[in-house]
C-alpha cells in the first residue's frame, strides 16, 4: 500500500478550527481582523458568482469588485491579481468541501458509512454551488497547480479514511491509492449528473447507489 499517501492527508486536514478565507493560499495576505475577514470572504464569494457565470477569461477585477460592493483598493489588499485570487478561490472552493464533508461524517460511522455521508455532503454542497465545476474545470488551464492539488487532496482524504477502514479490519486490507481515485471519481460525475446536470433525485438516494456499489458490487447476487 503506498506510504506517502495517508500522511499527506492528515497533515492537509490538520486544523479545523480555522475558516475556509485562512486557508484560501499560502501566499494570500491573511487577514487579521474581523473586518478584514468579511471583505475577503466577499471577494472571493463574488469570485465564485463571477468565475462560475463569466470563466477566468471573461471576468476582470473590477467585475468581482463591483459584485463584492468593495473598492477597488480592498481587493489589492488581499490579492494582486485574477489570477491569485482564482487561485485563492480554487483552494477556498476545495477546503469549504473538505469541511463540509468532515461535518457530516460521525465517529459512529463504520468505514463505507464515511464514504456514504460524505457524498451526501458533496452533493448537497454542488447543488448549492453549482458554479464548482466550472470553476475546477478552468483551473486545469488558468492555474494547473491548483487543479491538480485539488484532485490530489480530494483522494488522499479517500485513501486516508480507506485506510484507517483496513485497519479496523472492516475493509480489504489491499486498498490501494487507485481505490480511492476510483471512489472520486464516480463521486465526481454523480455530482455532476445530479447535483448542477439536474436533481432528479435526492442526494441521499444518489450516495446510497454509491453505497451499495461500495459494498455490494455489480455482480449478481
Amino acid at each position: 500500500m503506498p506510504r506517502g499517501s495517508a500522511k499527506k492527508a492528515t497533515v492537509a486536514d490538520g486544523d479545523g478550527a480555522k475558516t475556509s478565507a485562512d486557508l484560501t493560499m499560502k501566499n494570500a495576505k491573511v487577514p487579521r481582523t474581523e473586518r478584514g475577514r468579511r471583505t475577503m470572504r466577499a471577494i472571493l464569494d463574488a469570485a465564485a458568482i463571477e468565475f462560475g457565470a463569466h470563466g477566468f477569461g471573461d471576468t476582470s477585477i473590477v467585475s468581482i469588485t463591483q459584485r463584492a460592493k468593495v473598492a477597488l483598493g480592498s481587493f489589492y489588499t488581499y490579492f494582486d491579481s485574477k489570477e491569485e485570487v482564482f487561485r485563492a478561490l480554487v483552494n477556498d472552493m476545495s477546503d469549504r468541501v473538505k469541511q463540509h464533508a468532515a461535518t457530516a461524517m460521525s465517529a459512529n460511522h463504520n468505514a463505507l458509512e464515511r464514504e456514504r455521508a460524505a457524498l451526501t455532503a458533496f452533493l448537497q454542497f454542488a447543488r448549492e454551488h453549482k458554479e464548482i465545476y466550472r470553476i475546477i474545470d478552468e483551473a486545469e488551464f488558468a492555474d494547473p497547480a491548483s487543479y491538480r492539488a485539488h484532485y490530489e487532496g480530494t483522494a488522499d482524504r479517500i485513501f486516508e479514511r480507506l485506510t484507517e477502514g483496513s485497519e479496523s479490519g472492516e475493509l480489504n486490507n489491499d486498498l490501494t491509492e487507485a481505490h480511492a481515485w476510483a471512489i472520486m471519481g464516480m463521486n465526481v460525475f454523480l455530482g455532476l449528473r445530479f447535483g448542477v446536470w439536474s436533481e432528479e433525485m435526492s442526494a441521499e438516494e444518489v450516495a446510497a447507489v454509491a453505497h451499495d456499489i461500495l459494498s455490494g458490487g455489480l455482480r449478481k447476487r
